[in-house]
């Protein structure tokens, strides 16, 4: 029998992201595992500026003076770290991966240099709105990546239910 796959755990630090870990601790055992953060850069903040805060000229300065980048990716360095004991708690032999950019790519492109499978992504639940506008990165990653893609959808609390032990 084959060995199973890399497994791309994609953590961004959100609930969201940190169940999905655990969800795939459970369904997919013990095996090696890449924890993917993804970190963007204050320049590329600025096309998404809704009230045009910032230009480009304001967003290079805030990442060249003033050091945000270096403060973003310290962020999320902090953020991989905490994914990758996590996922070694989930059972995975995890380690950890930064890159930048925007998300979906990243994940893709991470998965393609890797061989991952599978890619592993929490859902947030984006409202439709808000999806048929911006998008998902879930969304991007299954219809971009071309390998398996697990997606766990948001941890919902039953109401009025105490967990069972």
């Amino acid at each position: 029998m084959a060995a199973p796959g890399h497994a791309l755990l994609c953590f961004d630090g959100s609930d969201d992201a940190a169940n999905a870990i655990a969800v795939a601790g459970r369904l997919l055992g013990s095996r090696a595992a890449s924890v993917l953060t993804v970190w963007e850069p204050v320049a590329v903040w600025a096309p998404y500026d809704p009230g045009a805060l910032l230009s480009a000229g304001a967003s290079r300065l805030a990442s060249e003076e003033l050091g945000l980048d270096d403060i973003a990716r310290d962020i999320a360095i902090a953020t991989m770290e905490r994914g990758v004991a996590l996922a070694r708690a989930a059972g995975f032999d995890a380690t950890g991966r930064l890159d930048s950019g925007k998300p979906w790519r990243a994940i893709c492109e991470a998965a393609e240099e890797i061989d991952a499978s599978p890619v592993v992504l929490g859902a947030r639940g984006l409202s439709r709105v808000h999806s048929a506008l911006l998008g998902s990165t879930s969304g991007a990653v299954t219809a971009h990546a071309g390998r398996a893609v697990l997606v766990v959808p948001a941890a919902r609390a039953e109401s009025g239910s105490e967990p069972s032990h």
